[in-house]
């Protein structure tokens, strides 16, 4: 890795200010990645030529670090395609739009399976997004809404969340040995995590939208909103085709979790589901294929042939996103291991002289900027936590530890929360089935009025600490 300094933040800012102004994100990624491999063979010293072959090293060798996830996400792909043409979707989108019979109650009944699937981040963006799609198009709820509120329900959820893949890994990145017991601590100072859940229910419970929002809701409610498409298979399908497979998925992922990590040879739970969570998640999606089969087969809903025609196009359904994923992951690379943009940031933390008064404050916004313009909460908590836990081992400093790790946090989620090369924002996107730049644009405000708060709580909190 070269240490390229205040140059190192150009190909992030240059792939967002691009996605935004063409509302293009493939291209604008991969001139991200480029810029970032151009700078990385100047400072080198290496031909021109070489910026090809790094950036295709990159992306292969993303694509390994991530191929239990690339396998999970075609699997869970072939599981939703399923069971939409199964007509399980249709059916439970008319039951529950007996009971649901408002925009309220749906959007509501969106939020808290968003918060009771709190394993891991991407696996609730893809399941909340199946299971509700259906029943708030049925009611004219505009994808952007649908995606806000299973944006907001993941990572936020999740980050706070003590049985959960960020649970184990935020513990694993504090070097004292309770780090699981200060993680628990951090939960009250999470300021960003507590304020978007609250955010969420008020949208819900009110509909006070603005913004990119509020015209999203309009076009909807015209009747400009995609509907979820039917068959001829929609009439033979049951509730039950669409609720036993994705149970039989919570259920086999969290198991699979478990056993990945090793909790059956006596490993903790908390610690056994963040070993590997894609594996387990992995594990879990192949057992609600398998469920599907025995589900749709038997009962002439599908012929063998059309079950398979259905994994396979659902598979190649879940390629642009995917695209889009390999290059988010290749420009975080870039940025993480060639040119250096996280030492750039977080020396600057370590290095500015002001009072300790400020440090909340100043670590929220550094974690947020980082975490935007990578597009990744975990890499940057995992650069920012040690230095925190340094700077405030000094005398004085060790009561703002707590306060300090929970402002990082924050600030790391909200970053991820809203920035378009953020795993977490395509999954969500993809889950709504909403384009992506429409659901990164109208999301932002909310996100940022949030994070505004947030800042000034920080600010008072250390102030008066």
């Amino acid at each position: 890795m070269i240490e390229t300094g205040l140059i190192s933040v150009l190909p992030p800012l240059i792939a967002i200010v691009l996605a935004f102004i063409t509302k293009e994100v493939y291209s604008s990624l991969f001139i991200g990645v480029f810029s970032g491999m151009a700078i990385y063979v100047a400072y080198a010293h290496e031909p021109f030529v070489a910026v090809f072959s790094h950036i295709f090293d990159m992306m292969a060798e993303k694509i390994a670090d991530n191929s239990y996830m690339i396998i999970f996400l075609a699997l869970l792909w072939a599981v939703v395609t399923l069971v939409s043409r199964s007509g399980g979707s249709q059916a439970y989108g008319r039951w529950a739009g007996k009971r649901l019979k408002n925009r309220r109650s749906a959007l509501l009944a969106t939020s808290l399976l968003g918060m009771l699937v709190f394993i891991d981040d991407g696996f609730n963006c893809l399941t909340v997004g199946t299971v509700m799609r259906p029943i708030t198009d049925r009611l004219k709820i505009s994808r952007e809404k649908l995606a806000y509120i299973i944006d907001a329900t993941a990572a936020p959820v999740c980050i706070i969340a003590p049985v959960s893949s960020w649970a184990v890994a935020v513990a694993s990145e504090v070097s004292e040995k309770n780090g699981f017991n200060i993680f628990l601590s951090t939960i009250p100072y999470n300021l960003y995590a507590l304020l978007t859940i609250a955010m969420v229910f008020f949208i819900c419970l009110t509909g006070k939208d603005f913004g990119p929002m509020k015209h999203a809701e309009e076009r909807a409610l015209g009747g400009e909103n995609t509907t979820y498409s039917e068959d001829d298979t929609a009439g033979k399908g049951h509730v039950i085709d669409l609720v036993l497979p994705i149970v039989v998925l919570i259920v086999c992922a969290i198991a699979g979790m478990a056993y990945v990590g090793g909790f059956f040879s006596g490993t903790p739970f908390s610690e056994a589901i963040g070993e590997n969570p894609a594996a387990g998640l992995t594990m879990g999606a192949f057992a609600a294929l398998f469920t599907a089969l025995l589900l749709y087969i038997p009962r002439r809903i599908m012929t063998p042939k059309t079950f398979i025609n259905a994994i396979v196009h659902g598979i190649g359904s879940i390629v642009p996103p995917m695209l889009i994923l390999v290059l988010s992951w290749s420009l975080g690379g870039v940025c993480r291991q060639m040119i250096g943009t996280g030492i750039f940031i977080s020396g600057f933390v370590s290095t500015a002289e002001l009072p300790l008064g400020f440090l909340p404050f100043l670590i929220f916004i550094i974690a947020a900027l980082m975490s935007f313009s990578m597009g990744t909460s975990w890499g940057t908590f995992g650069m920012l936590i040690p230095i925190v836990t340094m700077i405030c081992s000094v005398p004085g400093a060790a009561h703002l530890l707590v306060p300090a790790l929970g402002a990082t946090l924050a600030g790391s989620v909200y970053g991820d929360h809203c920035s378009p090369i953020s795993d977490t924002t395509i999954l969500s996107s993809t889950g709504a089935d909403c384009p992506h730049i429409n659901h990164v644009e109208t999301q932002l405000p909310y996100a940022t009025l949030v994070a505004g708060l947030c800042a000034v709580g920080y600010l008072v909190m250390g102030l008066v600490l």
